[in-house]
């Protein structure tokens, strides 16, 4: 199998890899075994500086970094750069704060009792292109900071950004064999998940991908962090800020070229306000210059394959054909390079394929509601539960909103974003398990019970 760079602004190849040989792949995890028995007994002083070294190198080349972004997988350069720079702060982060939050836990027993965080071994990164740093930088971060081994196999049509990550880590100090990433296909996952050299699998993607690899990890008993996909709501009450909840609106969900599992998708909008919404909204979308994203004056860049257009034609045409009614866009671009350009529907019946499916590209749905009531029923009819987004300034529906809807955060007043200080992910069909956070540096520890006995039961 050979993994091929692809611009999709243009079609063009820009590197092409070949796939590691089964001896390659057994080299590295008994190198990143190895690296594992060592690293584990660092302090978190050795380990902060490494993390703070990569987020130098991050800051000091982000261009660089967000121009093989853009060229890899088609995200505008400004917001390449955001991502970047997104990753830096994430080193810093727990390069701060690993410390207090993996600190020992004193429990109140008739024995010396605490808790202590230890690290669980190899970890495996199985992660997506729609960002292709920060997924991992959010993943490694934390896990490195733990104590840690790492094992990227990143999607195939980023190779080059995966290889620049590991770049990144060994000029920042790590040791040879903490990081490394893997050029292989999506087929020798699953040996590498039962090798009894990794101790537990993390994943970003598709529904079926963690099908997948949950499988494969609960019949070999290891620990598995799922973030799948999103088919998120951003509810619109009477008493918002209209203006500020359409542009915030149409940046979530044009976000990565409406490419993100947490973009919102879905705008539920009360009645009262329906209509000057849409309006806004569709001229908002309208407006938005499609184009090389390589340009600073383009919104929205080219979708990563052109499979991916193919997929989003079809569910659009189809749900057009079963009664949605097209507002804005709803084609493809011309030209080369995968482009379909920014589209709102509305009117969308339950059977259309965009109700039910994740839409992995810039198309909005609008839908009409009576009440806070039918909001929250609407916002929770689907098989997901990733994020939401809020906006009303009546408490009351801040408060039924943040407890009834159903997913992993809700944002009140303000688009869903990951943030390293929050913990994030889905239930139901998004997945489970947090990254980010203290939970998600949590997540891959031994939380290890110690308990010694009190001489002569003082």
């Amino acid at each position: 199998m050979t993994l091929l760079s692809i611009n999709p602004a243009n079609g063009d190849t820009l590197a092409t890899f070949a796939e590691l040989t089964s001896e390659q792949i057994e080299e590295k995890l008994a190198r990143a075994a190895a690296a594992f028995g060592s690293w584990r007994r660092t302090s978190f002083t050795e380990r902060a500086t490494i993390m703070r070294r990569a987020a130098e190198i991050l800051v000091s080349e982000k261009q660089k970094w967000a121009e093989l972004i853009t060229l890899e997988m088609g995200k505008t350069l400004v917001s390449a750069v955001g991502e970047v720079e997104k990753c830096a702060l994430a080193c810093r982060y727990y390069a701060d704060h690993a410390s207090t939050f993996l600190a020992d836990e004193a429990i109140q027993t008739e024995a010396d009792s605490h808790i202590r965080y230890l690290p669980i071994g190899l970890v495996l990164a199985v992660m997506p292109w729609n960002f292709p740093f920060w997924q991992v930088f959010r993943f490694l971060a934390p896990a490195l900071m733990a104590g840690n081994a790492c094992i990227l196999k990143h999607a195939s049509n980023v190779p080059q950004c995966a290889l620049a990550i590991e770049d990144i880590l060994t000029r920042a100090g790590a040791p040879a064999g903490t990081f490394q990433s893997l050029l292989i296909g999506s087929k020798k996952v699953a040996d590498i998940i039962r090798d009894p050299r990794v101790a537990a699998v993390t994943l970003t993607g598709s529904e079926s991908a963690g099908m997948q690899v949950a499988s494969t990890a609960g019949a070999a008993l290891k620990k598995c962090v799922l973030e799948l996909g999103g088919n998120d709501p951003f509810v619109v009450l009477p008493s918002a800020d209209l203006d500020l909840a359409v542009s915030t609106g149409v940046k979530a969900r044009m976000a990565a070229n409406g490419q993100s599992c947490v973009c919102a998708k879905r705008f539920i909008v009360h009645q009262d306000v329906y209509d000057a919404f849409e309006t806004k909204f569709a001229a908002t979308v309208a407006g938005m210059k499609v184009g090389d994203p390589m340009r600073p004056e383009v919104d929205v860049g080219p979708l990563a394959t052109p499979d991916a257009v193919d997929t989003v034609e079809r569910q659009v045409a189809q749900s057009i054909q079963q009664g949605a009614r097209l507002v804005v866009g709803g084609h493809r671009a011309t030209g080369k390079g995968n482009y379909y350009m920014p589209t709102v529907i509305a009117d969308v019946p339950v059977a259309a394929p965009v109700y039910r499916e994740e839409v992995f590209a810039p198309v909005a749905m609008l839908f009409r509601v009576a009440n806070l009531d039918e909001a929250i029923a609407l916002a929770n009819d689907t098989q997901f539960g990733l994020g939401s987004s809020v906006w009303t300034n009546v408490p009351a529906e801040q408060e039924r909103c943040a407890a009834e809807i159903d997913a992993g955060q809700t944002f009140i007043n303000a688009m869903v974003a990951s943030d390293p200080r929050l913990p994030f992910g889905g239930i139901k069909q998004s997945g489970y398990g947090r990254e980010l956070g203290a939970l998600g540096l949590r997540e891959f520890t031994n939380i290890k019970t110690i308990s010694i006995a009190k001489p002569n039961g003082r």
